[in-house]
């Protein structure tokens, strides 16, 4: 049996990663007022304008987030890592809010500092430095 000759993607970027969440209006508050990202989008879908697209993003990222209802399971779940150059200053800025579920600042020998939080939903956020 031969292997299939490999061929190039035409992929280029990661455009958008998906959270499922219970409440969208709740989960764009979280992530806008709370974590202090933008709104990138909010539109009406389907034939009865039923469904809802939302997206949010940290200033400046081009790849964005949406926070979808869950499509058959349960909020929660999914994993994502956001970039910073300063670990500390975050968790700080974060601490201070108050009311995010978030883990110490991590260091380890050939691993990059970071630290864990969720969203409300359980989605995980690793807060990574560049």
């Amino acid at each position: 049996m031969t292997a299939p000759t490999p061929t190039s993607t035409t992929v280029s970027n990661l455009g958008v990663a998906m959270f499922a969440v219970a409440d969208q209006d709740a989960a764009l508050a979280f992530y806008t007022q709370t974590l202090g990202w933008e709104l990138r989008g909010d539109a009406r879908f389907g034939e009865n304008g039923e469904n809802r697209w939302v997206e949010v993003a940290p200033p400046g990222s081009t790849a964005r987030l949406a926070l979808n209802p869950p499509m058959g399971g349960q909020p929660g779940g999914g994993s994502i890592g956001v970039e910073t150059p300063d670990v500390r200053a975050e968790h700080a800025r974060l601490t201070a809010i108050g009311g995010v579920d978030l883990d110490p600042v991590m260091e380890a020998p050939g691993a990059p500092t970071l630290f864990m939080m969720r969203d409300p939903d359980g989605n995980h956020l690793a807060v990574v430095q560049v």
